[in-house]
């Protein structure tokens, strides 16, 4: 392993596209590397150590799959079932037609559709049902009350016939922690990041996390720029509703060297660093399988997608000529907003999670070339 042209490229990033960034790489169950370069904080020049706290944002759904597999594996449920059968409120479902007229739905919403995104929602977080929870509630917004508040919005398409990024990992949470009796945060940290050893990464920042956090920045682009690039934006995350609201979708804030536990665990099929099993082998192979037929595929197809399909929760890659990766077929993991992102390699035990803290972060660009060199170095 030779990983120069990756150093090469982490430090071209902190110069060229973030303040900072920050990477660590298992291949085998071991360490094979870890950089980080440039700045924590731009304003005072504090270099960056790789051990500061990053908002992990959409990188958040892939402890929520977890979880939700680890669900399916107890027979808690399956993945035709109706919500509705444990969330009654989702019974009468409505959608809301592009002419504005609402129309009662023919599907329901499946336990299948809150993993892969078909489910129909959309991710304002401004709709009616999260007013109505921020009243009853008093601002708290547990999850379970904003859940089934939520409900009461329309949807914006007949659920399991189009793919749409959504809240449906938050109700996916919602769902889960509904079922086992307990905040989501909680089932989490009991079946996931204890056996796991994961203890740097929070659904709540408390004063201490802060204090050990990356500044946060917003990539101002050219059009808008009437001066600093890169504008410092505070640390905390808009999509973290209130103080009992576990975002299932965006809530965890961690270290990197803490949340490749997780990715570890998957690159291994479910068994940690440590030996501890989180889920079964089969659950890995069915989370990275494509799940979308030919119709949702038209509607997954973000740049950085090219080539990839979607499985439970994560993007999967199912033809590397249209890629254009050098990557095995099977490569899976998702992307966050504030730039972090995961790679995940069964057939090679690679586990790679990668971290800045820059909102509107162009993952477009860096996301490709970073799956690229990764593998480049591997061989």
């Amino acid at each position: 392993m030779n990983f120069e042209h990756l150093t090469h490229f982490m430090d071209y990033m902190s110069r060229e596209m973030t303040p900072g960034n920050a990477i660590i790489i298992y291949a085998g169950g071991k360490c094979v590397y870890k950089y980080a370069c440039g700045y924590a904080d731009l304003e005072s020049k504090t270099p960056l150590t790789g051990e500061e706290y990053f908002n992990l944002y959409s990188c958040s759904k892939l402890t929520t799959v977890t979880a939700g597999l680890q669900l399916l594996e107890k027979g808690r449920f399956l993945l035709t079932d109706p919500l509705y059968e444990y969330i009654p409120e989702f019974r009468e479902l409505y959608i809301r037609t592009d002419s504005g007229e609402l129309v009662k739905a023919k599907n329901p919403i499946t336990i299948r559709d809150l993993f892969t995104m078909s489910a129909g929602f959309s991710y304002d977080l401004n709709a009616p049902g999260f007013q109505m929870a921020r009243s009853l509630t008093e601002g708290r917004m547990d999850t379970a009350a904003t859940i089934r508040c939520i409900a009461s919005d329309p949807v914006c398409f007949e659920p399991g016939t189009r793919w749409q990024y959504s809240i449906a990992h938050d109700v996916l949470a919602g769902l889960i922690g509904i079922i086992e009796g307990k905040k989501f945060r909680d089932y989490v940290r009991e079946a996931i990041f204890d056996p796991l050893g994961i203890t740097d990464c929070v659904y709540h920042q408390t004063p201490g996390v802060q204090a050990r956090m990356a500044s946060q920045y917003r990539y101002v682009p050219e059009p808008e720029r009437s001066g600093n690039v890169f504008v410092n934006v505070g640390k905390n995350v808009d999509s973290i509703l209130g103080e009992e609201y576990d975002s299932g979708g965006a809530g965890i804030t961690g270290t990197i060297s803490d949340y490749v536990k997780l990715m570890a665990a998957l690159a291994n099929y479910g068994q940690g660093l440590n030996g501890e099993r989180i889920l079964a082998r089969g659950s890995v192979e069915l989370l990275k399988a494509n799940q979308l037929n030919e119709t949702q595929m038209k509607d997954f197809n973000w740049p950085q997608m090219t080539g990839y399909g979607y499985g439970l929760g994560v993007r999967t890659l199912v033809d590397k000529a249209l890629a254009g990766s050098v990557g095995n077929p099977g490569e899976f993991g998702w992307g966050g907003a504030a730039g972090s992102t995961a790679l995940i390699d069964t057939s090679i035990q690679l586990a790679v999670f990668y971290a800045q803290h820059t909102l509107n972060p162009r993952e477009e660009y860096y996301q490709p070339r970073l799956r690229n060199v990764v593998y480049s170095c591997l061989n």
